[in-house]
């Protein structure tokens, strides 16, 4: 995309580059994205033609009401943010689509414009918008590229939906798989290419509000060093007892290569389990090194009152100069593991999950009683 262009000629750039590789077999073209030919090119590789009529396929009752309740968890973490998202697009055109991983329509968003059929044809609940069923589109693009896209007019392959504009962002699951998307389109309107930061905000707003959700012992912020902001501008892992990475945003994922499901912590990072579940004790940003050789900042939050980071003596410690001081932490640790396991009869596991650490650390720390005070 050629920023300088003025819109007529964004189109003629557009029309030029569909030549190219429609008509004259080129494998890219300078005019467009890359991925936009490769899609291109995947639609006349399954014998496609772009004047050929598309069927914008709706999926029988029965399944849209199956759809509804399958991606129900989706549908209602998005649904705030798709409202603040509507409000920031309220003076345009466009309107938002969520969908989920095969790119079906799952839920809509704004005031799409019903009575218009190119409108009507896409903005219901249940319609099939992958690239196999409606060629080249920002759902199909973001869905397969996993990532933001941008997508105007004619960059889509059909010519029955060259009248489209739109703006998408993939969704992440917790674990890792992909969930789904979020879009904005607008219909025979001014091209926002801005939209895409915005419907990339909204997405990862979106997978937030699903980890927060997620059961944990511990949650760890991480960016690089010296941009660390602790908000959901940083990559977000949530650590489980066990010694594992059990659920994270988009962002880990790609700042730790997380792989899809649980993750065991020591896989990832070149410090001692104990020494990552402690850091819920420091309220200030600590640096972990990778196995990668990268070394990352992270701050870390305990997931409950009950935690170890968060019971009232180890906080008190936070604020106070003596705080600092090992031997008093050390002491204050043990103190508290003492009164877990008498609260929990012997029994680690309780104790452990009392404390928010793992079972693991928890071994670690009654092999070496406290040293006796002098």
């Amino acid at each position: 995309m050629n920023p300088l262009a003025t819109p007529s000629q964004r189109l003629q750039l557009i029309d030029q580059a569909r030549h190219q590789v429609m008509l004259e077999g080129a494998q890219r073209s300078a005019d467009v994205a890359e991925w936009v030919t490769r899609s291109w090119q995947r639609c006349l590789q399954r014998g496609r033609r772009p004047d050929e009529r598309v069927e914008f396929d709706l999926i029988e009752t029965q399944r849209q009401n199956a759809l509804k309740e399958q991606h129900q968890a989706l549908r209602s973490a998005a649904q705030a943010e798709i409202q603040r998202l509507c409000r920031a697009i309220s003076g345009t055109h466009y309107f938002a689509l969520l969908t989920d991983a095969s790119g079906v329509v799952v839920d809509v968003g704004g005031n799409p414009n019903h009575r218009d059929r190119r409108v009507h044809a896409i903005a219901r609940i249940g319609v099939d918008l992958s690239e196999l069923s409606v060629g080249t589109s920002a759902i199909g693009a973001a869905l397969g590229e996993q990532r933001s896209v941008w997508l105007h007019r004619g960059e889509h392959f059909f010519n029955d939906t060259s009248v489209y504009s739109c703006a998408g962002a993939p969704i992440a699951s917790p674990d890792g798989r992909s969930l789904g998307m979020l879009d904005l389109t607008g219909v025979m309107t001014v091209e926002r290419p801005e939209l895409q930061h915005l419907v990339s905000l909204s997405a990862r707003s979106i997978e937030e509000t699903l980890l927060g959700l997620q059961p944990h012992r511990l949650a760890l912020r991480l960016n690089w060093p010296g941009h660390l902001q602790n908000s959901s501008a940083d990559a977000c892992i949530l650590l489980d007892d066990e010694g594992h990475i059990c659920a994270r945003n988009s962002l880990a994922t790609q700042l730790l290569r997380l792989p899809v499901g649980r993750v065991p912590l020591s896989d990832v990072f070149a410090a001692p389990e104990s020494q990552i579940y402690d850091l819920a004790l420091r309220p200030e940003p600590t640096e972990l090194p990778l196995w990668s050789g990268l070394t990352v900042q992270c701050v870390a939050r305990a997931a409950s009152p009950g935690n170890l980071g968060t019971a009232p003596l180890a906080m008190a410690l936070h604020s106070a100069p003596l705080a600092r001081d090992a031997g008093v932490l050390k002491r204050v640790e043990d103190s508290m593991i003492a009164q877990a396991m008498k609260a929990a009869k012997g029994h680690v596991s309780e104790a452990a999950k009392a404390l928010g650490i793992s079972r693991a650390t928890l071994y670690r720390r009654l092999k070496h009683p406290p040293p006796p005070r002098r």
